[in-house]
């Protein structure tokens, strides 16, 4: 069988065969819905008592540790990978910061002939990046002015501070607008889940340019970035630079992403669309192999969180992990650690400071048997560190919308873009390496003289680490 190094050797140029590793049987988790950004949290926050009974049924995956490192067969991971085979051929392109992001989605509607489809948990008119110009909810105006079809998939709660008359301003222009598990049952036009939210972030133009990541089209990231020019994030994360990353991809894998847009569309009952190109020839435009994986646990698809930790349990030399939010499961803390001292280099670049308090709590509670085992941690200081990236033997490499906690495991529907072979793995370690030169490191002595406040935060987190 070979590693996931040698598969992401090997997805650069070839369609390497589905590997499987082994899981086990699903440990309970008491996941909850606690927003993360605080307009959302405003939003929904007289449900928040009913947490305990809604978390009642998530299910989490756990991958057993593998003697002597090897990995067999499992229904679940042969499930994931068979839901995201090796697309070879595509480009790849990693846009570090909100700006360059929203850049490469004007620069794409802008040239829009066909449709524009977008899936997002935060939909709001942002600013054109480049300073003048119309904004996003005036462009797709302009386009559907133009015959362009414009279709929007925008989760309900995310999105909730999202103003009704701008929503409807598009609807009146021609848009397909649906809400995702809205929270009055009685506007749902498919499964009500309400603790069940759409993390992801899909953009695909034309049926032959896309991008996914971790950034939302918020209003965040307008904000200005760099030395002296935004607030401390310790004062409060709306008016601080946002740290993080999306990759425009072109080539097979717009269609897997497509795909996945269509599936939410018709599982939300978002009804018919009018005829168009949405599935042109791709072409082969690179040579980075991509599988797009996404992950909806509602229906028992976890299919990142096996993956990613599957990577992790057959890491040889590096693991390199970056997560706005980092409330790890205990498989996840035991094969971190359990590759350490294996003698892999495990090194986590995480936020200081997240618009979630009790989730930064639960994060450094964390850090005893990490740091124990020689893993190297650093924290984000200047910055609302957002990006999930994951990088493992310089050859596989994610990113997308899964955090490590369990939101991303348990409730959310994520999507991430594995991406094989050394280039976008090379990338995306320059795109860490610079958010973790102002970085500080956790030292296990420094976490061990922390102060009584921070201990008692930590204790009380425990109680809803598993609703973050």
């Amino acid at each position: 069988m070979k590693t996931v190094a040698a598969e992401g050797r090997a997805g650069a140029d070839a369609d390497p065969e589905a590997r499987s590793r082994r899981l086990s049987s699903p440990e309970r988790s008491t996941s909850g819905w606690a927003a993360r950004r605080p307009i959302a949290r405003r939003s929904c926050g007289a449900l928040l008592a009913g947490l305990p009974a809604l978390a009642a049924c998530a299910s989490v995956p756990e991958l057993p540790a593998a003697a002597g490192g090897a990995v067999g067969g499992d229904p679940l991971l042969r499930e994931a990978m068979a839901s995201a085979p090796v697309l070879p051929g595509n480009s790849a392109a990693i846009l570090y910061g909100g700006r360059r992001v929203f850049g490469a989605l004007f620069q794409a509607i802008e040239s829009a002939r066909d449709h524009v489809n977008l899936e997002f948990y935060i939909f709001q008119d942002v600013a054109n990046p480049g300073g003048a110009g119309l904004s996003l909810f005036e462009l797709l105006r302009e386009k559907l002015g133009q015959g362009v079809a414009v279709t929007v998939i925008y989760d309900s709660l995310g999105s909730a501070d999202t103003p009704r008359a701008a929503l409807d301003s598009l609807r009146a222009a021609g848009a397909n607008l649906l809400s995702f598990n809205p929270a009055n049952p009685f506007e749902a036009r498919g499964a009500w889940r309400p603790n069940a939210r759409n993390h992801r972030k899909i953009a695909v133009v034309d049926g032959r340019v896309a991008g996914v990541g971790g950034v939302n089209l918020d209003s965040v990231y307008e904000n200005p970035c760099g030395p002296g020019a935004a607030a401390d994030p310790a004062d409060g994360t709306d008016e601080a630079c946002w740290a993080d990353i999306g990759v425009r991809l072109e080539g097979p894998a717009v269609a897997a992403l497509q795909r996945l847009f269509f599936e939410t569309w018709a599982k939300q009952g978002g009804g018919p669309l009018p005829a168009r190109d949405w599935f042109p020839p791709p072409g082969r435009p690179g040579r980075t192999g991509v599988r797009v994986f996404g992950s909806a646990p509602g229906e028992g698809k976890q299919y990142f969180y096996v993956a990613r930790l599957a990577a992790i349990m057959e890491a040889k030399r590096t693991v390199r992990l970056c997560t706005g939010y980092f409330v790890p499961t205990r498989r996840e803390v035991e094969e971190l650690a359990r590759a350490a001292r294996r003698g892999v280099d495990v090194w986590l670049l995480l936020p200081s400071v997240t618009d979630t308090a009790v989730a930064t709590a639960a994060q450094r509670a964390s850090y005893g048997p990490l740091l124990e085992a020689g893993v190297r941690i650093v924290e984000v200081k200047d910055s609302v560190l957002h990006a999930k990236i994951a990088v493992v033997d310089g050859d596989w490499s994610a990113v997308g919308s899964s955090n490590l906690d369990p939101r991303s495991v348990a409730w959310n529907n994520e999507v991430d873009a594995v991406l094989l072979g050394p280039e976008a793995a090379a990338s995306l370690e320059s795109a860490m390496g610079r958010v973790a030169s102002r970085a500080a490191p956790v030292t296990l002595e420094a976490w061990r003289r922390r102060g009584a406040g921070q201990r008692l935060r930590e204790l009380l987190s425990w109680p809803v680490r598993d609703m973050l």
